[in-house]
C-alpha cells in the first residue's frame, strides 16, 4: 500500500513537472524576449526637432525607436536603462525626406546624354550605376524614393527595390514604377531609319485592350505604380501635344486602381493635364503649361504637381548658362512664374526634382528653387516628409510619431531657419538601423 501511495505520488510529481515545462519555457522566452527588446531600444537625443506634421521645430525632446518603429517621444533628460543613447548634438531630428520623382537609372546628362545611356550602356553598368545612386540619396537623407521609369532598362527597378530591401545594398525604400507607358510612336530615341526597330525608353500602348493589358503586366513584373506620359512631342522639335485619349488614360487608372496602385502622370499641356486629373491620376509631373482653370481642376480633385523646377534648371546648366552671372533663360524664368501661380492657387505640391537629369544626392536643389519660387522653409519641410507621404499613400512615415518606421535623419542647424540645413546631413536612421553615423554611436 506503502510502495503504491509513492508511486502515485511519484507519478504525480513526473506529471506535475511534465506540465510544468511548457510554462517554464515560456517564461524563459518571455524574459529573453523582454530583454531583447531591452537591448534594441535606441534613444536619439537631438538639439531639437521637427516632427513633420505641424511644421515647428520643438527642444526637450528624445526619440525612443524599437526595432523598425517608433515607440515613444519623451523629455530629453529623462534616464534610460538598457538602452542605446545616441546624443545628436547641434542637429535637428526630422522624418527622413520623401523623394517624389527620381530615375535611378539616369545620370546628369552633362555626363552622358539620354540616348547614349538607353542605347550605349549596357544594363549591368546601368544597375551598378543605379545602386550607387541609391546609396547617394539615402546619404543625403532620402529614406523613401518613388523612382519614375527605368528609361529603357526594363524591371530592372524592381530588382534594385528588392537588393535595397534585402540588405545587398544601401538604399532608400523604393517605389517602383518599371517600364512607363508612353502611347506607340511617341517615345524616344528617335531619328533612326524606319527599318531599324529601336528600343524605346518606355513601354508603347494602343487602345482601350492593349493599355489594359500594358498595366497589368507592369503590376505583375512589379510595379508599385503605374506611371502614363499623357502627352509628349510627336516628332523632334515639335512642340508636346497630348498623346492618349480621355478614354485610355481612364482605364489605365481604373485597372490599376482596382489593383491597389495609384497612377501618375507625366504632363505639360493643359489638355494632356486636364484629360489626366479628370482620368484620376495622383500627380501631375512636371506641368509646364498649366493655367488657372487646370490648377482649379487640380485643387478640386486633390491632384498634387511635381513641378520637377530642378531638372529644366540643369539642363539650362548644362547648355552654358551661369546662374548669377549670364542672363536667366527665358524657359527658367517661365517655370518658375508657372510654380509661383500653381502655389499661389493652393495646388497641393509633391516635392520631387525628376533627380537623374542632375546628380543623384543633390536632392535639396529641388526646395532650394521652390523656395525661390516663393514656398516658404516650412511649407518645404512638410512637402517632403508628411506631404510626399500623403501623395505616394506611405501613411507609415513621414513624421515623428508612435508606431511609425523608424526612418530618421537628422541635419546640423535648423533647417526651418536656414533651408542649407538640408545639405548637411549628417545622421541616417532607416527602419532603426544607423545608415550615417557610426561614429557617433558609443563604443561597444
Amino acid at each position: 500500500m506503502k510502495n503504491t501511495t509513492r508511486l502515485a505520488r511519484a507519478g504525480m510529481t513526473c506529471a506535475a513537472a511534465v506540465a510544468f515545462v511548457p510554462i517554464l519555457c515560456t517564461l524563459i522566452t518571455a524574459q529573453s524576449a523582454l530583454a531583447q527588446s531591452r537591448a534594441t531600444v535606441t534613444v536619439l537625443v537631438p538639439d531639437a526637432v521637427f516632427d513633420g506634421a505641424d511644421g515647428t521645430v520643438k527642444k526637450g525632446l528624445a526619440v525612443v525607436v524599437a526595432g523598425d518603429r517608433i515607440v515613444g517621444i519623451e523629455p530629453s533628460n529623462n534616464s534610460w536603462r538598457d538602452a542605446r543613447v545616441i546624443r545628436l548634438t547641434g542637429l535637428t531630428l526630422m522624418p527622413g525626406m520623401i523623394e517624389g520623382h527620381t530615375h535611378m537609372f539616369l545620370h546628369p546628362y552633362n555626363e552622358a546624354a539620354w540616348n547614349d545611356q538607353v542605347l550605349i550602356e549596357s544594363l549591368a553598368e546601368r544597375t551598378v550605376r543605379a545602386a550607387a545612386h541609391a546609396r547617394a540619396e539615402l546619404m543625403a537623407g532620402v529614406t523613401t524614393a518613388r523612382d519614375l521609369g527605368t528609361e529603357g532598362a526594363g524591371y530592372a527597378d524592381v530588382g534594385l527595390r528588392q537588393a535595397i530591401d534585402r540588405g545587398v545594398t544601401p538604399g532608400p525604400r523604393l517605389l517602383v514604377s518599371t517600364r512607363a507607358i508612353v502611347a506607340t510612336g511617341s517615345y524616344a530615341p528617335k531619328g533612326f531609319a524606319p527599318e531599324w526597330q529601336v528600343p524605346q525608353g518606355a513601354e508603347e500602348a494602343s487602345g482601350l485592350d492593349e493599355v489594359t493589358r500594358v498595366v497589368r503586366s507592369q503590376i505583375g513584373h512589379g510595379a508599385d505604380l503605374i506611371k502614363v506620359y499623357a502627352d509628349y512631342g510627336w516628332a523632334p522639335g515639335e512642340p508636346p501635344r497630348p498623346t492618349f485619349t480621355q478614354e485610355e488614360l481612364t482605364r489605365m487608372v481604373q485597372v490599376a486602381n482596382s489593383a491597389g496602385r495609384p497612377v501618375v502622370a507625366h504632363a505639360s499641356t493643359p489638355e494632356g493635364m486636364r484629360r489626366a486629373i479628370l482620368a484620376g491620376v495622383s500627380t501631375i509631373e512636371h506641368g509646364d503649361g498649366g493655367t488657372a482653370e487646370i490648377w482649379t481642376l487640380m485643387k478640386q480633385h486633390d491632384v498634387a504637381l511635381c513641378p520637377t523646377i530642378a531638372a529644366g534648371w540643369s539642363i539650362a546648366t548644362y547648355a552654358g548658362w551661369q546662374p548669377g552671372t549670364t542672363p536667366e533663360p527665358r524657359r527658367v524664368t517661365a517655370k518658375r512664374e508657372t510654380v509661383r501661380a500653381a502655389i499661389a492657387a493652393g495646388v497641393p505640391i509633391c516635392m520631387g526634382g525628376d533627380v537623374g537629369v542632375f546628380t543623384h544626392g543633390n536632392n535639396a536643389l529641388e526646395m532650394e528653387l521652390l523656395a525661390g519660387a516663393g514656398m516658404s522653409a516650412r511649407d518645404l519641410l512638410l512637402a517632403a516628409t508628411s506631404g510626399n507621404a500623403k501623395h505616394l499613400d506611405v501613411p507609415d512615415r513621414g513624421t515623428i510619431r508612435s508606431g511609425l518606421l523608424a526612418d530618421l535623419i537628422a541635419v546640423e542647424g535648423d533647417p526651418l531657419a536656414d533651408l542649407s540645413a538640408l545639405r548637411r546631413v549628417r545622421f541616417v536612421m532607416k527602419g532603426g538601423a544607423v545608415m550615417l553615423g557610426e561614429s557617433m554611436l558609443p563604443p561597444k
